[in-house]
This record gives structure tokens, C-alpha cells and sequence, in this order.
């Protein structure tokens, strides 16, 4: 047994030699074959996103994927140089203040859970479900309203809810990738609907920089555009109707049902990884209350909201309270910095495949890969074909790129000038672009919600994906033929 191992383990290394070493003599000549001036790539600056998306499927190893992708725009740009340019991507993204935020959102946010769950709260909270929810379909039911609730921000309601609603779900059988599909579809699909969001903040403002309001309007601008993201309404709807298997369950999400019912674990092969609660076993607590739980959700969610939709005050306002909290009732000092800085170091795996996201998205940027994307599509666009044309483009490069809000930074300088120009309204297209983000969001493999919801359920990211595509292909498609009509009957 000893030697078959030994023997397996060779050939295992030499297929990894030979694997990476082939890699290695394409990115050289690649290197070589391609013009010295990014701007003068045209379709090749498509060849790393074309490169992720295949070693993803064929490996599914993400982190590897978007490590090597990003390697491979710095080697296409920059030629021998292309070591220090990527050093110079990785620093410049874990130096930015978005990394920072998230550094101490996210961070902070596990530390909140590990709290909660030690002090019996997340037990006491899934006590009280089960009271309320008797079935599968319930339970499920529960955990999407929990998600919507807490809609002021994706960051929030994935977190929040993937970590308290879990256990319970966990309860009644249902697959790991189930759970990660709603408490992900009931998040920025959300948010984005909600005028009293962080999302409806960010691009308000957006809009106003942009001419389509006043100063201190963000808000009241952006609710005019809120009916016009066709995919944000139908991801919900879609998703309440795979709940309640009006929408039968297909597809990789069905081999999930499979393996549970058969007996086999609740979360896929390697979930440990990434999930926030790794690390402790579950454990009941003596005299858990449901106190525990609420205490600390509502604090987080009245100071979010009252510093301005500020989720990084509102996180550190909660912990502060939750020391005192928690203190007060027994828990010693030490033990509450232990649980805090056990749920931050959950969080250390979800934010270093961030950093390699932001990383691949700056390098395709600097290749010039969506400069190209849009100009295709713009090259010779019509109004009537506008708000279809928008919604693909945008939907893809968010798909490729994973940026999130910061596609919304980039696209709306474009499409804005664009839509007037033709003589189309610009507040359908906000809506049009705002709905193309969620898409691409939603669906991406190494998207921050794909990463955080999948932390927080206990979910490896690429079965999250993988099982999640289809039901959000059904919302897009609608979508699409939603923007369609849209554009045939406005103009």
C-alpha cells in the first residue's frame, strides 16, 4: 500500500511538472507573439479570461486560476518585466482603501459570528426557526425573508444570514449549495431593489456625478431607475419558485438533493476551506437565549444605518457593544478576543481569493480587455437595440472581471453619454447597468458574493457556482428578453 501511494504520488507530481512546465512555454510565447502596445491587442486581450474560465472548469481551483490569469495579462502587457508589474498589481490591491474596508468589514463581520455562536445565540436563533418552520421547503422559505430583511447591504445579509440560517437548514437535509443559492439570491438581487441600501447610496451618487441629479438627491435619482433592473426582480422570483419546486430543481443542484438524500455529506468536497465556522466543533450550549443573537444584529443594523450607511462604523459599533454585551453576562475578556480573532482568521481564506480577483480585474483593465468588449458592442449600436446590448455586455465583463461596484465606476461614464446621444432616457439605462452587475455578480465564480456567501454557508465557492448558474441563466434570460421588448417599445 506504502508503494502504490509512493508510486502515486510520483506520477501525481510528474503530471503537475509537466502540467505547469507546458503552462509555462504558452505564456512565454504568448508573451513573445503579442504586439508590444496593449492597445493594440483587440481580441487577444480576451485570451486570459478565455484561459480562467477553462482551468476553472477543467480544474476547479480558483485560486490557482486567477493567480495564473493574472500572471498571463501582466506577461501579454509587459513582457520580461511582467514579475514586478504583478507584484505591483497584488500590492497596489491589498494597499487600496476598498481592501482595506473589506479587511475590517469582513474580518470584523467573522468575528461578530464566532461570538454570537459561542455565546449560544446562532443556537437559540435556530431553536426559534424550527419552532416556526416545520419542513424543508420552510426552512428554506425563512432563510430567503431573513435575507431580505437585512437588504441594506449584500455584505450584511450574506454574512448574516448564511451564518445563522445554515445550522438550521442543516437540520432538515437540505444541501450546503441550496442554502448558498438563496441566502445569495435574497442578497444583492436584494439590495439593489431596496432605495434604503447601501447600493442605493453608491449609485445615487454615481448618477449625480454622472449629471442625472442634484447634490444630496442620491437617493430620490436612483429609485426612478429601481423598476428597470428586470434581473434583480426576476432572480427573486425565479428563486421563491425553485423553493417551492414550482421551478423543479435541475441540473448540478439536483446531484446536491442526490447526495444528501443518499446519505452523503451536506456541504461538497472541500467546503472546510472557506467556511467561517471551520475550526469548532458544534456544540450545545447550556442555556442558550435568543438575546444573543438579536442583540447584536440589531446594533449592527441601526448603526449602519444611522453613520449613513457606513457598514465599516456600523461592524465596529457592534463590537464594541458586543464586548460589553457579552462581558456582562459571564463571558471573560480573553475569551471574547479569542472568538474574535478566531472568526477574523475564518475570514482570511474568502479575502485572499478577493485580493487574487481585484488582481486579475486590474491586469484585464490594463490589457485594455473591456475597452474592447464595449467597443464592439457600442461600434455600431442602435437605440432601439440599447438596453439589450448594455445588459450583455456589462453582464459579461461583470462575469469575466468579478469587480462588482466598481464595473458601475466604469460603466456609466460610458453608457450615460452614449444613451443621450442617441436620444434614450438615462435613467432606464442606470437601471439596465445596475441589473448587468447583479448578473455578473451573482454568477461569477471569484465574485466577492460568490465568496462571502459561500463562507459563510459552508459551501466551496465553485459548487456554489456551478449549482447557482443555471437558476441565474433563467432570471438573465428573462431579463434579456425583458430589455428587448424594452427597447422596441420605448423606442
Amino acid at each position: 500500500m506504502t508503494k502504490l501511494t509512493e508510486l502515486t504520488k510520483g506520477d501525481m507530481m510528474r503530471r503537475n511538472i509537466l502540467f505547469y512546465g507546458v503552462l509555462i512555454i504558452a505564456f512565454v510565447i504568448i508573451g513573445l507573439l503579442v504586439p508590444e502596445d496593449p492597445a493594440d491587442f483587440g481580441i487577444i486581450s480576451a485570451l486570459p479570461a478565455a484561459f480562467l474560465i477553462i482551468f476553472i472548469f477543467k480544474t476547479k481551483r480558483i485560486i490557482e486560476a486567477l493567480a495564473l490569469a493574472t500572471i498571463l495579462t501582466t506577461v501579454m502587457g509587459f513582457k520580461g518585466d511582467f514579475f514586478g508589474v504583478f507584484n505591483e498589481i497584488v500590492l497596489g490591491v491589498v494597499a487600496s482603501e476598498d481592501m482595506a474596508w473589506l479587511f475590517i468589514v469582513c474580518g470584523l463581520m467573522g468575528g461578530i459570528v464566532a461570538v454570537v455562536e459561542t455565546s449560544g445565540g446562532g443556537y437559540a436563533f435556530g431553536n426559534w426557526v424550527t419552532s416556526k418552520a416545520k419542513t424543508q421547503k420552510s426552512t428554506m422559505a425563512w432563510t430567503a425573508v431573513c435575507s431580505l430583511l437585512l437588504s441594506i447591504d449584500d455584505y450584511l445579509s450574506s454574512l448574516t444570514t448564511g451564518s445563522a440560517m445554515t445550522p438550521v437548514n442543516d437540520r432538515y437535509k437540505t444541501p450546503r449549495e441550496m442554502t448558498a443559492y438563496i441566502v445569495d439570491s435574497a442578497a444583492a438581487p436584494a439590495c439593489v431593489l431596496n432605495p434604503i441600501s447601501t447600493w442605493a447610496v453608491f449609485i445615487g451618487g454615481l448618477m449625480v456625478a454622472n449629471g442625472l441629479g442634484e447634490p444630496g438627491t442620491q437617493v430620490l435619482t436612483y429609485v426612478s431607475s429601481i423598476p428597470y433592473n428586470f434581473y434583480a426582480i426576476g432572480a427573486i422570483l425565479v428563486l421563491f419558485l425553485v423553493i417551492f419546486r414550482i421551478i423543479p430543481i435541475f441540473g448540478p443542484m439536483k446531484k446536491a438533493f442526490e447526495r444528501v438524500e443518499a446519505g452523503g455529506p451536506l456541504a461538497p468536497p472541500g467546503s472546510e476551506r472557506i467556511d467561517i465556522r471551520a475550526g469548532k466543533e458544534q456544540e450545545v450550549p447550556e442555556n442558550p437565549k435568543l438575546r444573543n443573537f438579536f442583540a447584536p444584529m440589531l446594533v449592527l443594523i441601526a448603526a449602519t444605518i444611522l453613520f449613513g450607511f457606513d457598514m465599516q462604523m456600523g461592524v465596529i459599533t457592534a463590537i464594541g457593544f458586543n464586548f460589553i454585551w457579552f462581558v456582562l453576562q459571564g463571558m471573560s475578556p480573553e475569551t471574547y478576543v479569542d472568538e474574535v480573532l478566531r472568526g477574523l482568521k475564518n475570514m482570511l481564506m474568502p479575502l485572499f481569493m478577493m485580493i487574487l480577483a481585484f488582481s486579475f480585474a486590474d491586469g484585464c483593465e490594463r490589457i485594455g480587455f473591456m475597452d474592447y468588449v464595449v467597443g464592439i458592442a457600442t461600434e455600431h449600436i442602435t437605440l432601439q437595440y440599447l438596453p439589450i446590448t448594455v445588459f450583455l455586455v456589462f453582464a459579461l465583463t461583470e462575469f469575466i472581471m468579478g469587480i462588482n461596484w466598481g464595473m458601475y465606476i466604469i460603466a456609466l461614464p460610458m453608457v450615460v453619454p452614449v444613451t443621450l446621444a442617441l436620444g434614450g432616457d438615462p435613467i432606464v439605462m442606470v437601471g439596465v447597468v445596475a441589473a448587468a452587475g447583479v448578473w455578473g455578480s451573482h454568477c461569477c465564480f471569484y465574485s466577492d458574493a460568490t465568496i462571502l456567501v459561500s463562507a459563510s454557508t459552508g459551501c466551496d465557492n465553485f459548487r456554489h457556482a456551478i449549482t447557482q448558474i443555471p437558476f441565474g441563466f433563467i432570471a438573465g434570460i428573462l431579463a434579456a428578453i425583458g430589455y428587448l421588448f424594452l427597447g422596441i417599445i420605448l423606442y
